[in-house]
């Protein structure tokens, strides 16, 4: 069930709002997958056998912080994406990582008329193909974020991609992964394409983000078409304990 309190905001900052893939999480979070948002004033996740993502309305906000801390709960473990340069004092930081967000510009999309859709009932081949390939985060539920397309060779997955955080207007391609013993054949290439071209009829623009490290798959969505927009990092943060959290209580301005 998911839980909905939200707190009234009023505009804190000056100036144009940010675009929607500068905090791409909350921004689907808050627009085309608030169905799915477990949402705390000013922080926001999704259901943890969705995706592990959680995001906060503005990274510099202590309120921001307060509401994650008492959304995942005292020391839990959570991952955080976006402008995040250091998290607040009683955070800490269990794993770190930079990564890069790329953006639609010159993709060929066009349907794969190999591919088929895929929904619950291959949820079960979808994780054995995770588990062999590592795209990314993949759980039970991860299909219900958008559409995903696969491709079988006797009655085997062995290629799939699809759709995962979805902000106005924008649609991110996620969970390319192949069999290894069907890579060099361009299946990858092919599910994004036309995964992207269910995007594009939709009046949206695909984007994707991969690990810095992964300069590979870099170098091969540049090359069908995508273009890099900016640099990211990902934290993985365990949250203050009761203690902290109570004291952080005290201290946060409730203004």
């Amino acid at each position: 069930m998911s839980t909905r309190v939200h707190s009234p905001q009023s505009p804190d900052r000056l100036g144009p709002p940010p675009h929607p893939l500068d905090n791409p999480a909350w921004a689907a979070l808050t627009g085309p997958h608030a169905h799915l948002a477990e949402r705390l004033g000013h922080a926001a996740r999704y259901p943890v056998d969705i995706s592990p993502f959680t995001a906060l309305a503005d990274p510099d906000d202590p309120r921001a912080w307060h509401d994650l801390a008492a959304l995942v709960g005292p020391g839990n473990v959570t991952p955080v994406n976006g402008a995040i340069t250091a998290p607040p004092e009683g955070w800490q930081i269990v794993e770190s990582g930079q990564g890069v967000q790329l953006v639609d510009t010159a993709l060929r999309a066009e349907p794969a008329p190999e591919a088929i859709r895929l929904g619950p009932d291959d949820v079960p081949d979808m994780l054995d193909l995770v588990g062999l390939t590592r795209p990314g985060p993949f759980l039970p539920r991860t299909v219900e974020l958008g559409t995903y397309l696969g491709i079988r060779r006797d009655g085997r997955l062995i290629a799939m991609a699809g759709e995962r955080l979805h902000p106005p207007g924008w649609t991110e391609i996620s969970a390319v992964c192949t069999d290894p013993g069907h890579r060099g054949q361009g299946l990858a290439t092919r599910l994004v394409r036309a995964v992207a071209a269910g995007i594009r009829e939709r009046g949206e623009t695909p984007f994707l983000h991969a690990a810095a490290t992964n300069t590979g798959a870099i170098r091969l969505y540049e090359s069908i078409g995508f273009t890099l927009r900016r640099h990211t990092s990902f934290l993985l943060l365990r949250a203050p304990g009761p203690d902290e959290v109570s004291e952080s209580v005290r201290h946060t301005d409730p203004a």
